[in-house]
């Protein structure tokens, strides 16, 4: 062991702190979704909304050195304690988990609401750091740990991936066939005279390149585009106003929210935008609106 002077350790103390102040299709950089006001969930042993502790969440992740949290907590302070999820589980509840787990860099996907392997092992990852019982379920004990490491994510970070729910259909939707583009809940619906056929979360334009807001119609159909003016590809694009387009986009699937558009409608999920690339129609209407 090797002792050091007061004065030692006050100058190893002052390096310590020292050291702690150390585009597919339209894409863009930018819009990280942040202005949204928290939404909170009421979870099962849940307390009133948490702040984020001053804990160095460099020091959390995988590989980290150490935690500057409250300390490893005894193997027992678990035992008996009440399991809210484990693996199969999903809900609200889960989707909130995951965002915090992502905000620790625990997790890296999602949040999908769906409590799957990859959340596990996040979990496990996350006791082990903590000196928990590695599990892999999310019981008491963790839970209030985490919340106490992060902060009360916003609709974005609970939904930065999609699968937010879609609003009320604009009354211009209920008739004929339509692509019925809502802006603030940022998914897109199509609809046959008032049936709704399909979802999809979608990612706008930034905001000095908007989606045009209004009634339009589709007037080309593009299946392997490519964009000349961006360079890049535009899969299943279906033009209605301009070179605005709803299309697949490469990044959305792979970045979620944290980007934006030049002005397209862009959707994340290949399989979905396929199926309906196949049914929309040269002329069909499309419903721009927030």
């Amino acid at each position: 062991m090797v002792r050091t002077t007061g004065m030692g350790r006050s100058i190893a103390a002052g390096a310590a702190l020292a050291a702690l102040f150390t585009v597919c299709g339209c894409t863009v950089q930018g819009a990280d979704g942040k202005g949204h006001s928290p939404v909170h969930i009421e979870l099962p042993g849940s307390k009133a909304p948490s702040t984020r502790s001053d804990d160095n969440r460099s020091d959390d992740k995988p590989g980290g050195t150490g935690s500057t949290d409250d300390g490893p907590s005894a193997p027992s302070a678990t035992s008996g304690a009440p399991v809210l999820w484990s693996r199969g589980d999903s809900g609200d509840g889960v989707r909130e988990l995951q965002a915090r787990l992502r905000q620790v860099d625990w997790l890296f996907d999602g949040p999908t609401g769906t409590y799957d392997d990859l959340t596990e092992d996040a979990v496990k990852g996350f006791q082990g750091k903590r000196g928990l019982p590695k599990t892999g379920e999310t019981d008491t004990v963790t839970w209030q740990r985490l919340r106490r490491m992060t902060h009360e994510p916003g609709k974005w970070e609970l939904y930065l991936m999609g699968g937010q729910p879609a609003g009320p259909a604009d009354p211009r939707c209920l008739t004929g066939r339509v692509l019925c583009i809502d802006k603030t809940s940022r998914t897109l619906r199509w609809m046959i005279d008032g049936r709704t056929v399909s979802t999809m979360s979608v990612r706008f334009g930034a905001t000095g390149t908007p989606t045009r807001e209004g009634v339009f119609h589709v007037y080309w159909k593009s299946r392997h585009h490519w964009s000349t003016l961006y360079d890049s590809s535009m899969p299943y694009a279906m033009f209605f106003s301009g070179g605005q387009a709803v299309h697949y986009s490469y990044d959305f699937a792979a970045r979620g929210y944290v980007g934006a558009s030049h002005g397209c409608v862009n959707v994340r999920d290949e399989a979905a935008i396929s199926d309906l690339y196949a049914q929309v129609r040269t002329g069909d209407k499309v419903v721009v609106y927030r």
